[in-house]
């Protein structure tokens, strides 16, 4: 398995094609192209600065110093799903030298439990965002930031949509509902020794559901010949 650095013709196609949520990420900081050991093209892994800007303020981090994992977007073809994420780990260590922590989340809503984290050694921190109010706008779920984010015409003058329901769908879609996430499952990894100390104290046990197995971790040490199907 190795790794390139990935355009954005590739982002989008891999993002549209592989992955749930069917968009790409609004920025990326640094995306990497994973191919197999038979130099098939599998897609691509992304990391991005964040949905917030004060993603790294609970650690002491300021931006640059955090990133978050924005995209596993693969189409099955790889070897391991978790090595391909701990070499782009390795290489966006390489790549972003100020980065000391990496965030992502794996999304109760499509029953995600965080799996090729859980194989690859982050550490969980437990849920977030849990009850955040979503709109599902024309059939897609749509955070409240990106209703903002549309311009609209309210009394003669363009503004930024409101971000009720009434406005929505009044604006955008008439038949919005409201969406209320069951929250996301949150995981760290820490890229230097001084940060997996830090955050150590608020590791909680891996989430499991019934048909868990453990993991064993050590065919992610070094690249091996094999096939498995993990999922985010």
């Amino acid at each position: 398995m190795r790794l390139t650095p990935a355009t954005h013709k590739a982002i989008s196609y891999a993002c549209r094609h592989f992955h749930y949520s069917k968009v790409a990420p609004s920025a990326t900081t640094a995306g990497y192209n994973v191919y197999n050991c038979k130099g098939e093209w599998c897609g691509v892994v992304l990391f991005g600065g964040g949905a917030t800007i004060n993603i790294g303020k609970p650690y002491g981090l300021v931006q640059g110093q955090v990133l978050e994992l924005t995209r596993v977007a693969l189409n099955g073809k790889q070897e391991h799903t978790s090595q391909a994420v701990a070499m782009s780990l390795k290489q966006l260590h390489h790549d972003k030298p100020m980065c000391r922590l990496v965030v992502s989340y794996a999304d109760c809503d499509q029953s995600h439990l965080g799996t090729i984290y859980q194989a690859t050694n982050w550490v969980y921190t437990g849920l977030a965002d849990k009850g955040d109010t979503y709109f599902i706008i024309k059939g897609k779920k749509t955070h409240r930031k990106s209703v903002h984010s549309k311009m609209v015409v309210v009394d003669g003058a363009k503004v930024h949509c409101p971000q009720t329901l009434n406005a929505v769908q009044k604006h955008i879609d008439p038949n919005a509902t409201i969406f209320k996430t069951s929250g996301k499952r949150k995981y760290l990894m820490p890229m230097d020794k001084a940060m997996r100390k830090q955050i150590a104290p608020l590791a909680q046990p891996y989430p499991k559901n019934d048909d868990w197995v453990k993991i064993d971790r050590t065919k992610f040490k070094e690249a091996k010949d094999g096939t498995d199907n993990e999922t985010e």
